[in-house]
């Protein structure tokens, strides 16, 4: 048996290299590699004529060096293993090559230098391009612009406290193969930018559909002015809570669909399920399509009603893809033709547009079907949105009488909990980590969420972007937003409560802060949609509000026309307006409309209006002798409002009271 000494000396070599490989491996753990936040990355746009800061995280202790522009800049990791370099201002140009040297190298490609926006807020900012690709193909198809890129923030929460990194994402360049998932808000605003700037256009997306105002603000932004919204962010840093809520949530609504497709009696024969080209439809009601079904004999129940029509397809449309557009339907649906399944949805905001296979249809009589789904409220088909399917040129219109049959009935399902819309989460994980990056500005929109409880929403909005400015530590960097626009039915009572222009107030009022700019949306909404198709419109306002507030350009007008003193004048009250441009007007050439008065007593009446200089609008009622207060389109919606100034943009809602 050989000794240790024996075995040593005839095996040094293998120990000695079995000792080199430890060191090395252990030298390698000890050194972390270079790392970098997902926005330092290839193709990013850094902002132009600012001190621009670069960060990682690296060992403690390790030298970084960084090579861009010509120059080189030297630092060296904090015991925290963070790094930080500070470029100096730098004019628009690119691209270019930056070198980021530690324990490893990392070379960066196709970096631009131009202006940086953010973008936030819910669905319409969220809402991409290939949502609205219906009337925006030809700008997409056409979409080649490699000075403008954008990086989406991965959606997601968390309450424990403000994050440093986000967990995915990357720049990507403009073409028509990235853009439909970009931002339509967004894209249509930085394209704008460039054609008036021609400098390359950074865009950062952090929009979250559904998402209040509260989510986007931190905790320590909260404390104090907002307690039940800081008592709620504090709740919901127990992810045993969060765990369980979600859990509740899943096996309830788990358990309502189980149900569902059991009581569902569209399904009960498995041979002939409702969707079938053949079965019998004799014992079938008639409705009118679009609208609810909640005007029949069905009332407003939930659950499952199905849907029948024969159309005649002519030999033309025949061999063919054709597409069935379904407008929006309450809320799920599922969509067969001729016992072909081709598309579903799952929740009633989405526009319905399903591709339909070529050989689907055939000549003469065809059989659509659809299945849906409603979970609570009215169920059907939202009025006034297309209803159609066509191909090669043809169209058959499919409004009109369908035939429709209970499937099953079911208790109201009650709406799951939206944890990533609690106070704070939003801004921990999606804002808090961008917060190094220079940038030029932020553009927002956001309030229909809030509008369910508009009070207060001002002070909330307010200390939003004053966190944000604070927590950027760029001074007080543009904030431009939209003002909501029109929603839901027109409204002509004059007294009715309205969230929507409480917010819309409130979003005014905002204007108070530095370097802030409102777009008047008033017209550029749709009443049956809380997601209007017009995208290109609001962002174009968006844009030449930039040119004044983030831009400095003088002697434009910027905005509509908004209130700036009230007067009375023996019974009526003169209101007087700034942006107006060469003067106020009306764009169908009647008297301004939408004007609202009351007395001391606050009862409002419908008023009548005339321009009686540029700037000013004399408003009276026959059935006030005495005004003290003016309101204008205060409603969800006003209707039809036709107060402009002379560059052809609308005045915002207002109201005004007289002091007495």
């Amino acid at each position: 048996m050989l000794s240790v000494y024996q075995f040593f000396k005839k095996n040094y070599k293998i120990f000695f290299i079995c000792v080199g490989c430890f060191l090395l491996i252990f030298q390698q753990a000890a050194f972390a590699k270079v790392k970098l936040p997902k926005l330092i990355s290839n193709g990013m746009v850094l902002q132009r004529n600012a001190k621009l800061k670069i960060w990682g995280w690296a060992s403690p202790g390790e030298q970084v060096t960084i090579k861009f522009h010509g120059k080189t800049y030297h630092t060296t990791t904090d015991n925290n293993k963070k790094w930080t370099v500070k470029l100096p201002p730098m004019k628009a140009g690119g691209p270019y090559t930056m070198t980021i040297s530690g324990n490893n190298t990392v070379k960066l490609k196709n970096i631009m230098i131009g202006d940086v926006w953010v973008s936030s807020g819910q669905s319409n900012m969220e809402h991409t391009m290939h949502s609205f690709r219906e009337i925006y193909e030809h700008e997409i198809q056409n979409a080649h612009n490699r000075n403008i890129r954008y990086f989406d923030v991965p959606q997601h929460y968390n309450f424990d406290a403000p994050q440093s990194t986000l967990p995915s994402g990357k720049w990507v360049e403009t073409n028509p193969r990235t853009v439909g998932g970009f931002s339509a808000v967004a894209y249509f605003f930085a394209k704008r930018l460039y054609q008036l700037h021609h400098i390359p256009i950074g865009i950062i997306n952090a929009s979250v559909g559904g998402s209040p105002a509260e989510s986007w603000i931190s905790a320590k932004s909260l404390k104090g002015k907002f307690p039940k919204f800081y008592r709620e962010a504090l709740k919901y840093r127990d992810s045993s809570l969060v765990h369980y809520i979600k859990q509740s949530d899943q096996k309830r609504m788990q358990k309502w669909y189980q149900q569902l497709q059991k009581k569902d009696r569209g399904y009960s024969d498995p041979k002939q399920p409702w969707y079938t080209p053949d079965i019998s439809t004799s014992n079938w009601s008639s409705m009118e399509i679009p609208g609810y079904w909640s005007v029949t004999h069905l009332g407003k129940v939930n659950g499952v009603v199905w849907f029948r029509k024969k159309i005649s397809v002519p030999a033309g449309m025949v061999g063919k893809p054709a597409k069935i557009r379904l407008g929006r339907i309450v809320d799920a649906d599922s969509v067969f033709i001729n016992g072909k399944f081709v598309g579903t949805t799952s929740y009633k905001y989405p526009k319905r547009l399903y591709q339909v296979p070529s050989g689907v249809l055939k000549q003469g009589e065809n059989t659509i079907a659809i299945r849906v789904i409603n979970v609570r409220g009215k169920g059907g088909f939202v009025p006034d949105k297309p209803y159609r399917i066509s191909a090669a040129g043809d169209t058959v219109n499919l409004k009109g009488a369908w035939k429709f049959r209970l499937g099953a009935a079911m208790p109201p399902l009650k709406s799951q909990t939206f944890i990533r819309w609690k106070p704070t989460g939003l801004y921990d994980a999606m804002i808090a980590p961008i917060q190094n990056y220079h940038i030029k500005g932020v553009i927002w929109y956001q309030g229909e969420t809030n509008a369910g409880y508009p009070k207060g929403y001002r002070k909330l909005f307010e200390t939003l972007i004053k966190s944000w400015r604070q927590q950027w530590n760029e001074g007080n960097f543009p904030f431009l937003y939209v003002q909501l626009p029109n929603f839901e039915q027109e409204s002509f009572n004059p007294n009715a409560p309205s969230g929507w222009a409480q917010i819309r107030e409130a979003q005014l009022k905002t204007l108070e802060l530095p370097k802030t700019g409102m777009a008047i949306t008033l017209g550029l909404g749709d009443w049956n949609d809380v997601h209007p198709m017009d995208k290109k419109d609001v962002s174009d306002r968006l844009a030449l509000v930039a040119q004044k507030v983030a831009y400095g350009k003088k002697n434009i007008v910027f905005s509509g026309p908004i209130n700036k003193s009230l007067n009375r004048k023996n019974h009526s009250l003169i209101v007087t307006f700034k942006y107006v441009g060469k003067g106020l007007t009306t764009d169908d050439g009647h008297s301004p409309r939408n004007f609202i008065i009351a007395g001391k007593d606050g009862h409002f009446v419908n008023a009548k209006a005339r321009i009686i200089a540029p700037n000013k609008i004399k408003v009276w009622s026959a059935k006030v002798p005495d005004p003290v207060a003016v309101r204008y389109a205060w409603s969800n919606n006003p209707g039809r409002v036709n107060l402009y100034n002379s560059k052809g943009l609308p005045a915002s809602t207002f109201r005004m009271e007289l002091k007495y």
